[in-house]
């Protein structure tokens, strides 16, 4: 098959040679050959069954950077072989290029092996505040399911507080499930970081109108290990209208060990009428009763 359409393949001789030429290469701190005819080989080499000759070839092509994401790409949107794909997602994380986004985007929605979904995401993050949009952009897709809105959520923590600005102004967004995204990668910001603007924001998303929201911020407050801030916020939540939100407030006064909340998750409990919630109502009192 020609160079360049995306679907060539070595023979274990070719690889092995190929692969040898690499290694001694990298050893010697210098940068495989760039041509469009070397990088397709290298491309075809992540097909090799064994694991350790597609990481050679991988490594090659990240040291080559840039020259490489024309073929990585293609190999990602049209080759006929998974573990093709996947690699190419896995070697686009090493060289973290920009102009692969697009095209990581495509994989993530379109391809229907969730390994290369979840290596275009990790692709995606490895670059960093420029992903963010087309990430938050899986969140609101009428066709995303849960899976790839989960590893678009995934990849936009990850990026965290890398683009604080950006996840400032997504936690203000007028679409519930990039707000929802956006204060649950806040977490980084508010301790790392001391971002006075983001604790602000996650103290908006406790009143949110939207149930997934303050579902989250009720979650992210059991994580920041300050109990004595996040505790009395949490108390109100305990008698949310939504099921959602009561059970991750009493999960977040149990991780941070609230002991002074026992009467409050007694009362929640003797009234609580939904046996789920009750369920794990019970739990943060045996739990913090220990």
């Amino acid at each position: 098959m020609a160079p360049g359409s995306g679907n060539q393949k070595l023979s274990v001789e070719e690889a092995n040679t190929l692969a040898a030429e690499l290694r001694s290469q990298l050893r010697e701190g210098l940068v495989p050959a760039s041509d469009s005819e070397a990088i397709e080989r290298m491309v075809a080499g992540l097909g090799d069954a064994r694991g350790l000759m597609r990481l050679t070839f991988a490594e090659s092509l990240g040291v080559v950077g840039g020259a490489a994401v024309p073929a990585l790409c293609r190999a990602l949107r049209c080759h006929e072989n998974v573990t093709v794909r996947r690699a190419a997602a896995k070697t686009l994380t090493l060289i973290a290029n920009p102009a692969a986004l697009p095209t990581l985007l495509e994989a993530l929605l379109a391809d229907s092996d969730p390994v290369v979904q979840g290596s275009a995401v990790g692709a995606m993050a490895a670059v960093g505040e420029l992903a963010l949009d087309q990430l938050f952009s899986v969140l609101v897709h009428p066709e995303a399911s849960a899976m790839q809105q989960g590893l678009a959520s995934w990849g936009i923590a990850f990026i965290g507080a890398k683009a604080p600005e950006a996840l400032r102004q997504a936690a203000s967004s007028p679409d519930a499930g990039i707000r929802a995204a956006a204060v649950a990668a806040l977490g980084d910001q508010i301790q790392a970081l001391g971002d006075v603007r983001a604790r602000q924001l996650l103290l908006y998303a406790l009143d949110d109108p939207d149930t997934e929201v303050r579902a989250e911020a009720a979650t992210l407050l059991g994580k920041l290990h300050e109990p004595e801030w996040a505790c009395p916020r949490l108390l109100p939540l305990l008698t949310d209208a939504e099921e959602q939100v009561r059970k991750n407030a009493a999960l977040s006064l149990m991780k941070l060990g609230a002991k002074h909340a026992l009467p409050a998750l007694q009362a929640s409990v003797d009234r609580e009428e939904h046996p789920d919630v009750r369920v794990v109502l019970e739990l943060a009192i045996n739990q913090l009763n220990r």
